[in-house]
């Protein structure tokens, strides 16, 4: 029959197929209109894929040349056809405004990160020049990016701890590996073998730079084996909590900054707790002239900012409020002497010009291979996310393993110049993008302006508070914590986002920001799991005037046809869910096949005994009434277009259904099937020879099939 069916199936697009009513000399053939679909033949011969794959991957030709090298460096593509006139003032504006911005974070940021202040201006300048080559967002700015800071910042701590160095040490002009090599353009062969000592500075950029490199390769190696798919399982609900979460362990750990106190910063499980203690304990020693340096920052800052916000649409330009904080703190404590008269922390000396490079502390390596995953995955998730909504935004496209080339290459090369880990970041990207910014020759520009900084004037910062660096942190905190306030909405629109968002972000506040992650992702799998381990399974009724079935739960006015059920399971069938399958088939129809069986068995044996003890009939009559009791339907139809696929529990599952309710005079058919799902049931042996005829393209056709085969049994049962 199969043969047959296949023949047909090239020269019609619909024919008649007939299922046979037995019993009676004169049974008729009910008939119901069936499609055949021809499938399309598989490419089953694996070794001659894989040859020609293998063939076109090795083939070297100029043109595959050409295109490898303008897929790896997008810059070549779009810089030749750059429009001076269209493009450039936009440019150059974003470029000089964010990189205005840039300064005074990257130095605060610098401290986030366990490093000195030099380091952040490093990581800016080599992160948005390397972008500019590798990426293919026109938009994003990739920078320096506070929680990938503090996940750096933690690693550092540890490892220094670990080493051996004091972290309560105060080593701000202890520079011998640096302010020795700083201005040498040419350095002397003695000085090169010289084996120079490494204090706890030099040490705590060995360690931020070994752990970039590692989250680097981790970067450039998803995008090689095109694995960008992880980013899914890290939602938006997902990474929006993880940020704020992260933003409450960042303000804790700037906090002592803000009262200039000297206690050692706390890590690993619990420390946002263990710092607060560490607070109170010490608060009686609490610096006054940086607590009053922190409340005048935070009175210029924070409004300044909001008026930012608040009138975007009419600036051309945001507020530059940062840098005049900067400078104006930093001439207020270079010309008021507060570090000699008042004690407070300054930034210190910053030397100018670059070190020589330097490759990463293999030795390192193992310590911190397993920190670098998750700031690895976070970094190039948020990379990821960011451009392709501003791609969308503006009309164009990105190609997402690009972006993971780009962001690994923004940290593999960064390492060897003393630099830490980078990524796209939000704030920055919104000032870009509203100050006209077209290309990436803004990061270009914006990485001059910090090349300007890093060889004239970086040594002027030398007396600028610590606290105000703090201020600046915090400050940019606010977006972050301002998701409280949408709270409301997101649990409107999703409870289950909303949750979460709430579990992610109080794991990575109150446990650590790696845990955190990592409970996020589970918990939102579980939640996949558990939504498709209990899904909705409504009976539906039929519209009238059409063939649309809908939920009787959801939809008033619908109609049923009598004696025909018809379910809808709205999941996937594999073996989580199987048994929710069934239970809520036998609840949502009345009726369980094995507690009708056993009831008849029941009362058969009953029945069977009122006879062997001879008693009266009555009973036995009671008995015959119950076990022939109608059930009230004769079909269920199952609409399977929302089980995606099926597996062996699944089809086991479906095949004890159709059985269970076949003995007890109740048929079962399946409508809507999608191909993988018929594939599976064709591959399970579901149906028997013959029997095919019992899987349907709509609802419809099958409810018409089920009345049509009632209404024949019916007249041939009055007839008879």
């Amino acid at each position: 029959m199969a043969v047959l069916e296949m023949a047909a199936m090239a020269e019609f697009s619909s024919v008649r197929s007939v299922a046979e009513v037995p019993e009676g000399d004169d049974a008729k053939h009910v008939f119901h209109h069936r499609m055949f679909l021809e499938p399309q033949e598989e490419k089953r011969n694996l070794k001659a894929l894989m040859v020609k794959r293998a063939k076109e991957t090795c083939s070297c030709t100029p043109a595959k040349v050409k295109d490898c090298v303008f897929s790896l460096f997008p810059i070549l593509q779009w810089l030749p056809k750059y429009k001076l006139k269209e493009c450039l003032l936009g440019d150059l504006m974003s470029g000089v405004i964010v990189g205005v911005l840039l300064v005074p974070q990257s130095i605060a940021y610098s401290l986030l990160a366990g490093q000195e202040p030099i380091y952040g201006l490093y990581t800016s300048f080599f992160a948005g020049i390397i972008y500019s080559l590798f990426g293919t967002s026109r938009h994003i700015s990739v920078g320096i990016f506070g929680a990938l800071c503090l996940m750096v910042g933690q690693v550092v701590d540890r490892e220094v701890q670990r080493a051996g160095y004091d972290l309560e040490a105060a080593t701000v002009s202890a520079h011998t590996d640096t302010v020795t090599q700083v201005n040498t353009t040419i350095v002397p062969l003695n000085q090169t073998s010289q084996i120079l000592l490494c204090d706890k500075t030099c040490y705590a950029i060995k360690v931020g730079a070994t752990m970039t490199f590692i989250a680097g390769v981790y970067q450039v190696a998803m995008g090689f084996f095109q694995v960008g798919f992880v980013s899914v399982y890290l939602s938006d609900s997902l990474l929006s909590g993880f940020v704020t979460g992260a933003s409450f362990t960042i303000l804790t750990s700037q906090a002592k900054y803000l009262l200039g106190l000297d206690i050692p910063r706390s890590s690993g499980v619990g420390s946002i707790i263990t710092t607060w203690i560490n607070i109170f304990r010490n608060i009686h020693k609490t610096n006054i002239c940086d607590l009053i340096t922190s409340f005048l920052c935070f009175l210029v800052l924070i409004p300044t900012k909001e008026l930012n916000e608040r009138f975007k649409s009419r600036l051309k330009a945001p507020i530059p409020v940062e840098l005049a904080v900067v400078v104006a703190a930093t001439l207020a404590s270079h010309l008021g002497k507060l570090r000699e008269t008042y004690g407070s922390s300054i930034a210190g000396e910053i030397p100018t010009g670059f070190l020589p490079p330097r490759p990463p502390e293999w030795n390192l390596i193992p310590n911190v291979a397993l920190d670098a995953i998750p700031i690895a995955i976070i970094g190039f998730a948020i990379t990821v996310s960011l451009s392709e909504m501003f791609a969308k935004k503006h009309g164009y496209t990105v190609r997402a393993n690009q972006e993971m080339y780009a962001i690994g290459f923004c940290n593999i090369i960064p390492s060897f110049f003393h630099c830490f880990t980078t990524s796209a970041a939000l704030a920055k990207t919104l000032v870009k993008e509203s100050t006209g910014c077209r290309t990436q020759i803004s990061g270009i520009v914006t990485s001059l302006l910090i090349l300007i900084v890093l060889l004239v004037i970086a040594p002027l910062f030398y007396s600028l508070q610590k606290c105000v660096l703090a201020v600046i942190t915090i400050v940019n905190l606010r977006g972050a914590l301002r998701k409280f306030k949408d709270l409301p909405k997101m649990w409107h629109l999703s409870r289950v986002d909303t949750i979460i968002w709430i579990v992610t972000m109080a794991s990575s506040a109150l446990i650590s920001t790696e845990i955190g992650l990592l409970v996020g992702v589970c918990f939102s799998m579980l939640c996949v799991i558990f939504r498709t381990q209990k899904p909705e399974a409504p009976l539906l009724g039929w519209v009238a005037e059409s063939e649309t079935y809908e939920s009787l739960s959801a939809y008033k006015n619908l109609q049923t046809k009598p004696g025909v059920m018809v379910f809808r399971f709205e999941a996937p069938l594999y073996y989580i869910n199987k048994e929710c399958f069934k239970s809520t088939l036998y609840k949502q129809t009345g009726v369980n096949p094995a507690q009708v069986k056993a009831a008849k068995k029941k009362a058969a044996k009953r029945m069977l005994r009122h006879k062997e003890m001879g008693s009266g009939g009555n009973q036995t009559g009671i008995s015959l009434e119950l076990v022939s009791e109608p059930l009230g339907f004769h079909t269920i139809v199952i609409d399977c277009c929302a089980v995606q696929f099926l597996d062996t529990a699944g089809i086991r599952t479906l095949k004890e259904v159709c059985k269970d309710y076949k003995e007890i005079d109740v048929q079962v058919l399946l409508a809507q099937c999608n191909p993988s799902v018929r594939s599976s049931l064709i591959r399970g042996e579901f149906f028997k020879e013959g029997e095919d005829h019992l899987l349907f393209h709509s609802v419809h056709q099958a409810v018409d099939f089920a009345l049509g085969v009632q209404e024949h049994s019916g007249t041939s049962a009055s007839k008879n």
